[in-house]
């Protein structure tokens, strides 16, 4: 007799889900946009994107906001990427908020465009009347990304109140916005970073080289390795040294730290993250460790 399985994988349950969000904000929103950074968790938001529309193109454009201090590698992705879907790429440059007047520049070694992002993305909203943005945060990143829900509301400030949350009842999610305000859309909220590295086995998915192991140039600071940059301050204490390292997350070189690796395959970046106890944002994001609430508090200013 044959047997049939009808067993449904973990990344099978998650995919589905994510779909779903995907095509409920297209049902529901004008003008959508998707954050597309580069980085591992917005290519696999981006290849769910494809998934929800095939055979037709995503049918909103991607938006990165470009500090000018991100690795050349993720940029290099970044650009072949969206010209390999033929997507249309909105590029939000800090550096014009700074020469606008709009942000004032951090100085000194510790300095970061990292948190000028905010002021940069709520002018981009807004210039595009962008109803909707997409961004691949998920909860077992922080504490902070853990509170929000799928479907995040910001106010007509584009700022979140993390007591004022919309319930989400059995994935019934409230769509509702006047005009100037915007929701953002976590569709790989309940993902973990494992299976973000599963899901990216499964489907084969490219990445940039910078996870995976390779020889760098870096610096210790605070317990982090920082990228011996010309956009990175570096104190005459912090000599530079060669190491053999990756990144588990990708974002600005002033603040996104290396971590000792040689993992040089997905299977072996899996084994590895399989039996840390420390979540990447916890390991290697100067930013987030500037206080106990440093997250929520630029969550609530409009950051990612």
């Amino acid at each position: 007799m044959l047997q049939r399985d009808y067993t449904t994988s973990q990344l099978d349950i998650l995919e589905a889900e994510a779909i779903h969000i995907m095509r409920e904000v297209a049902a529901e929103f004008e003008r959508p946009c998707l954050l597309f950074s580069g980085g591992k968790d917005s290519i696999v938001m981006l290849r769910v994107a494809e998934k929800a529309f095939w055979p037709a193109p995503i049918p909103f454009p991607l938006m990165h906001v470009d500090t000018g201090h991100n690795f050349s590698e993720v940029i290099e992705f970044r650009d072949r990427r969206v010209a390999e879907l033929g997507a249309r790429l909105v590029v939000a440059s800090v550096q014009e908020s700074i020469d606008a007047g709009r942000v004032v520049e951090q100085t000194g070694r510790r300095a970061s465009r990292n948190r000028l992002q905010t002021t940069t993305l709520l002018d981009a909203i807004e210039e595009h009347e962008f109803d909707a943005v997409f961004g691949g945060a998920r909860r077992d990143e922080e504490k902070a990304r853990a509170k929000e829900r799928v479907f995040s509301f910001r106010d007509e400030f584009g700022q979140w109140d993390p007591k004022n949350q919309r319930p989400e009842l059995w994935n019934l999610y409230n769509t509702k916005i006047s005009r100037g305000e915007h929701i953002r859309v976590f569709p790989l909220s309940n993902w973990t970073e494992l299976d973000v590295w599963h899901y990216i086995r499964r489907e084969g998915i490219e990445i940039p080289s910078i996870y995976f192991s390779h020889t760098r140039r870096v610096f210790e600071r605070d317990g982090m390795l920082l990228s011996d940059s010309e956009v990175v301050q570096r104190g005459d204490d912090e000599p530079t040294f060669d190491a053999v390292v990756r990144y588990r997350t990708v974002g600005d070189m002033t603040c996104t730290g290396a971590v000792a690796s040689t993992a040089t395959t997905i299977d072996e970046i899996i084994d590895e993250i399989a039996v840390t106890r420390i979540t990447e944002r916890g390991a290697t994001r100067a930013d987030d460790r500037a206080s106990e609430a440093a997250m929520e508090d630029r969550k609530k200013e409009g950051y990612f």
